[in-house]
């Protein structure tokens, strides 16, 4: 009998309960094109395809940032970046966290003042999209060192 594995135990019971809550399911090769991660190719390993892709499905995101805050006017892909480098230890899970219980802040030049970034649309849910896909693997690249760290994602998109 073959050993319950994370997928098994874990991520299927994920995927059916947000099925049923109604969330919309993003199969993986889709998940990967809208997080711009090449189709594996004759002679490039996963490793280095999976290198230059993005955790976000940034066209979601920008596109639901500029919808719930009409005033923000950064370039595009500057919040994504901004969360590209968010420290991978506490402190930058608490401030992504943060960010998605709207404190996070923007500057409105015309205020001249700081306002509350809205990632997640908590008053009306429905303005929000609800995506759930399967989780993927990658390396950081420091193999054999404290940093190297293979991380799995459940990615719930909620139009942040």
């Amino acid at each position: 009998m073959p050993k319950p594995g994370e997928h098994k135990t874990v991520q299927a019971r994920i995927l059916e309960y947000a099925d049923e809550i109604g969330w919309s399911f993003v199969s993986r090769e889709e998940a990967e094109t809208r997080r711009g991660i090449k189709n594996l190719e004759l002679g490039i390993k996963n490793g280095e395809r999976l290198r230059n892709g993005s955790l976000y499905f940034d066209e979601l995101l920008d596109a639901k940032v500029r919808e719930f805050n009409p005033r923000h006017v950064e370039a595009e892909g500057a919040l994504l970046e901004k969360f590209r480098h968010l420290h991978t230890d506490i402190y930058g899970n608490r401030e992504f966290v943060d960010h998605l219980r709207n404190r996070g802040k923007f500057f409105d030049h015309e205020e001249n003042r700081g306002l509350d970034l809205v990632l997640i649309d908590y008053d009306t849910p429905s303005n929000n999209i609800f995506e759930v896909t399967e989780e993927f693997a990658f390396h950081n690249g420091h193999y054999g060192t404290r940093e190297d760290v293979v991380s799995y994602q459940w990615h719930p998109c909620t139009g942040d």
